[in-house]
């Protein structure tokens, strides 16, 4: 089991570097909307940030578990709830995921 201060570590090394790759991508990527229209866009965020999607995944291939959804059953929603206090359901957590 990977501790708590390891998944925090990994987190605030992924968080970084998302908040860095956003900042270049906005400054180097112009892209048209996307129905072409000019109409505006709903940008909400989500319960669960990229970075926080990246570390569950990252913690998984360092686990023992087996398969994906019993570690997130498990350990997320169950172990490591007050690191992921926003945590989603399973099934919307693999369609968030990259």
């Amino acid at each position: 089991m990977i501790t708590r201060d390891k998944v925090t570590e990994i987190f605030c090394i992924i968080d970084e570097f998302d908040k860095n790759l956003n900042e270049e991508l906005k400054k180097n990527l112009r892209l048209p909307s996307k129905d072409g229209s000019g109409k505006r866009h709903r940008n909400r965020k989500g319960r669960l940030s990229e970075s926080e999607i990246m570390t569950i995944l990252v913690c998984y291939h360092f686990g023992t578990y087996k398969n994906f959804k019993e570690y997130y059953l498990s350990c997320i929603q169950m172990q490591l709830k007050h690191d992921f206090p926003d945590a989603v359901s399973y099934n919307r957590f693999v369609e968030l995921m990259p």
